[in-house]
Formats: structure tokens, sequence, C-alpha cells
């Protein structure tokens, strides 16, 4: 079965931090295209980050550029996303998402469209 989980989320005060993980299992995250996606209330989901775990190619949402950051490490299998500086408006439920198609194509990819698997996601909320 292969299956991605996400972990990390939870309350933080504005301007605090939280690093999100995604554990995958059943697969080698090597070969695959890695994204971590949100979705606020009533909002579509919208792309936050992707990385390409053979050689660590990322790309990021203009608007988060310089506070987010997501990683990889192989050997455990495991995706992060490390969220600074939180605001308000970051509030969402987090996923993580695996694509198969080549990286050329992936990076492409602005919408959820096009990616394989999913996780159930991980709340994050900002409040004061």
């Amino acid at each position: 079965q292969l299956q991605l989980v996400e972990s990390g989320g939870g309350l933080v005060q504005p301007g605090g931090s939280l690093r999100l993980s995604c554990a995958a299992s059943g697969f080698t995250l090597g070969g695959y295209a890695e994204g971590w996606f949100r979705q606020a209330l009533g909002m579509e989901r919208e792309r936050v980050s992707i990385i390409n775990t053979i050689r660590s190619n990322t790309r990021y949402t203009d608007s988060l550029k310089g506070r987010f950051t997501i990683t990889r490490d192989n050997d455990k299998n495991t995706v992060y996303l490390q969220m600074n500086s939180l605001k308000p408006e970051d509030a969402a439920v987090y996923y993580c998402a695996a694509a198969k198609a080549p990286w050329l194509t992936v990076r492409n990819l602005i919408t959820s469209d096009g990616w394989d698997y999913w996780g159930q996601g991980t709340q994050v909320t900002v409040s004061s």
C-alpha cells in the first residue's frame, strides 16, 4: 500500500515557526517528485513548494519564498516543510503529494492535477 502521512501541524502564534513532515511508506521517494499543498477554509488547494527527491531541485510559490523551505531526507524516506514567520493567512490544512511524472513536467504543475498520491493533511492554525 502506497501511503503518505503528514505530521507536525498545530497551533502557533503569528511570527512563530513549524516544521511539517511527510513520511512515505510502500515506495521510495527517490524517483518521485514531492510537493506540499495547502487548502484554507472555503478556498481551493494551492501549491506551496515542490522538490525533486533525487537532485533536490525546488520550486516555491513566489509569495512564500524566503519564509518556507522544502527539504528531503531520502534515508528516512521523508520530506519536510519548514515554515517561519507564520501569518494568520497561512492557516490551512497542509497536504503532501507525490508524482511519478518526470521533473521537467511536474515542475510546471501549478494545481493539484497531475499528482498521483496524497496524504490526509495536517492542520496548521496561526492565531494569537
